[in-house]
């Protein structure tokens, strides 16, 4: 059945986006209506989410961020869909690479890179990243639960050269590419909730209490790897840039947590700037601090 389900997708999905951006768009508006009036998509969960995050703002204020992240989660569907048919000419031209020389430096000085991320904007069109940069560019995923959408997602992602890899393998993917001699980029897109039983940090984020990764910082110490930060910026409707910003240069022998607390207050900081664009409909606060370690 899932076989089926997906094989039917792909053949709609192959046909839909031969169509311009600029047409696919009018299905995202079509599709906004269905997320944002009927039946509606997570929109409690939105809601909560966005009141906790801004208690200063007014309920009208929190209402036009709302319907601005649903506009935008309609064209992220669509945007991630039309990776089927878009030519790397046309995601560079729409998600260009302001800096580069930031991470040419680092190459030049033989510098393995951690880079962090969050879902903001759309992290999808980061496949064009090989294009872009010398360092051999590794992902780290999460698989999907659907082997045929995750075999989709995997196909895209790794289209330019990219490796996708799975926390579980990162450290034995560092020690072969070491071994190569390959001087290479890990990308850690770090604003997911970890798992209940795994949870061994928290800090302040979004004005919450709120349980984060910490192995883009773990990883980065051990191996003493520059760590820089992912900022991609929406310029308008289907095109975005995307900014280096140079963390760390050298994170061996960092006070612990120090990594993890700057690169999630930097989030913290582009999201307050623009709240539309990140992933409002995410359970991200499900875990609460228990009473014991409050």
């Amino acid at each position: 059945m899932a076989a089926a389900g997906y094989y039917i997708f792909y053949v709609i999905n192959w046909i839909m986006t031969l169509l311009p951006l600029r047409l696919l768009y009018i299905f995202s508006d079509f599709i906004f209506l269905f997320l944002y009036y009927f039946p509606g998509y997570r929109r409690k969960v939105v809601a909560e989410n966005l009141r906790n995050s801004f208690p200063e703002k007014s309920k009208e204020d929190l209402r036009v961020i709302e319907k601005k992240f649903y506009h935008h989660l309609c064209d992220l569907f669509i945007e991630t869909l039309k990776l089927t048919h878009m030519s790397n000419s046309q995601i560079t031209r729409r998600m260009p690479l302001v800096n580069p020389e930031v991470l040419d430096k680092l190459y030049n000085d033989g510098r393995d890179v951690v880079a962090v991320l969050g879902h903001y904007c759309n992290w999808e069109w980061l496949l064009c990243l090989p294009l872009y940069l010398k360092h051999q560019t590794v992902s780290i995923y999460k698989p999907l639960q659907n082997k045929y959408f995750d075999g989709f997602m995997q196909h895209h992602r790794s289209r330019n050269g990219m490796m996708l890899t799975p926390m579980s393998s990162i450290v034995r993917e560092i020690i072969n590419l070491r071994q190569k001699n390959i001087r290479s980029l890990f990308a850690f897109i770090n604003d997911q909730i970890p798992p209940k039983g795994d949870i061994k940090y928290r800090t302040v984020f979004l004005n919450q209490d709120t349980a984060v990764y910490t192995g883009a910082e773990k990883i980065a110490s051990k191996y003493d790897m520059a760590v820089v930060f992912f900022s991609i910026q929406k310029i308008k409707r289907g095109y975005y840039s995307l900014t280096v910003e140079l963390l760390f240069e050298h994170s061996a022998g960092l006070p612990e947590h120090l990594i993890t607390d700057t690169h999630t207050m930097r989030l913290d900081e582009i999201i307050r700037s623009a709240p539309e664009f990140w992933i409002w409909s995410h359970k991200r606060w499900k875990h609460k601090r228990e009473p014991a370690d409050a």
